[in-house]
């Protein structure tokens, strides 16, 4: 087989304890008036303002928009976009969770370009790079500081939607593990989970003929030799270290790796992409309500075993990584760790009511991205078996 990689990252990357405060420097070398985005709480965290100070100390005026909201609605993207028009920005910074990250790729794009989200659904859409863009995580798990994604919520579809382009990457992202040390345990863990299947799900994605062009064709090529390193890393990184970090938040040492993890992860799917547990995520959430990254983990051991069977290679590469004896020890180690960390083991738990299963099967299999993306083919029929044995708990129904 001849080997094949490509990777998609941010121009800069900076990760470590205190790398917050270059923000000042790094910004002025990007623009001079700022537009920076976050949410409610964040405005007025101490960090948060620091790190404004740090801005206008570098003669960089700075507008702030607040009015991020959990899964980005389209309209509040749309809102903030026209809100910043008279502020003239040549800089959007993002502080804050994948949301906050979101919304400032959605805000630098439709500042650039124009015109509404909706017309940038899908991979390669937006026409030409967005406006310098700074991505600052304060939560360990989407890795959307490193990604060319931007997730947002469709009233009208009742689903999440993306935009996948390589525009939105961020210029610069700043990755500084003191800004999760106040993450709470809940949210530390739904983070950390979503990061851990990112990687899993990149790692064991489908292997496609890598034709000369197939980066600039597909945003997500599938797995490939690049992708495999992060995603084993993360993995190590996470399995190591997430519940570490959920038990005792003021551990440094886990939640380094943590986010080190969630970020290797980010570049992992990157250009790898996800799977059939994102899919399926994505119709729950929007039934549920729930988080993103508890549907995900809670789909992930059964997505995991009915993979099984093609993806044994692969099961020992994890197992390696997360230093269990051997590739069957994977999913029942990895069902373990997150019911320690109180990520709920079944649709049941999240609230799904067993009449939906079949609205759910039938919007996840029509996520065509994400299905050809699994390493195991899946129909319809198939799909109502998963989310079924998922919804009740019973993973000896996809062996």
């Amino acid at each position: 087989m001849n080997l094949f990689g490509t990777l998609r990252a941010p121009r800069e990357l900076l990760f470590g304890a205190g790398q917050r405060h270059a923000l000042g420097s790094i910004a002025a070398r990007l623009g001079r008036r700022a537009l920076v985005i976050t949410d409610t709480r964040l405005a007025a965290d101490a960090d948060f303002l620091m790190l404004v100070r740090q801005l206008e100390e570098a003669d960089i005026a700075v507008a702030v928009d607040s009015s991020t909201l959990p899964d980005v609605p389209v309209e509040s993207a749309v809102q903030s976009a026209e809100n910043a028009q008279n502020f003239s920005p040549d800089l959007v910074i993002g502080i804050g969770g994948g949301s906050c990250l979101d919304m400032a790729k959605c805000v630098a794009l439709l500042l650039t370009h124009g015109g509404r989200p909706q017309d940038y659904y899908g991979e390669h859409t937006v026409p030409g790079p967005v406006m310098p863009l700074i991505a600052i995580p304060t939560t360990a798990g989407t890795g959307s500081e490193v990604t060319p994604v931007a997730v947002l919520s469709d009233a009208e579809r009742s689903l999440k939607v993306g935009i996948s382009s390589p525009h939105l990457i961020p210029t610069v992202s700043i990755c500084d593990p003191e800004l999760t040390l106040s993450c709470p345990p809940a949210l530390t863990a739904i983070a950390g989970a979503d990061a851990l299947t990112h990687a899993l799900e990149a790692l064991t994605a489908i292997r496609r003929d890598p034709v000369p062009g197939i980066a600039q064709q597909r945003v997500f090529v599938g797995k490939n030799e690049l992708s495999d390193q992060f995603a084993l890393s993360a993995i190590s990184l996470l399995w190591q270290a997430l519940e570490a970090a959920c038990t005792n938040g003021g551990d440094r040492a886990a939640r380094e790796k943590v986010m080190l993890g969630a970020t290797m992860a980010g570049l992992a799917f990157g250009v790898a992409g996800t799977a059939a547990a994102h899919a399926i995520q994505y119709p729950v959430g929007a039934l549920t309500h729930t988080a993103h990254g508890l549907g995900v983990a809670c789909l992930m051991p059964y997505v995991m075993t009915w993979n099984a069977p093609v993806i044994r290679d692969e099961l020992a590469r994890i197992a390696q990584a997360a230093e269990l004896s051997g590739p069957d020890d994977v999913i029942p180690a990895l069902a373990s760790l997150f019911a320690r960390i109180g990520i709920p083991s079944t649709l049941q738990d999240l609230g799904l009511e067993e009449s939906r299963l079949p609205w759910v099967a039938e919007q996840s299999i029509g996520i065509a991205r994400l299905i050809q993306n699994n390493p195991r083919p899946l129909n319809l029929d198939e799909m109502r078996n998963l989310v079924t044995a998922a919804y009740h708990g019973d993973r000896s129904r996809l062996n």
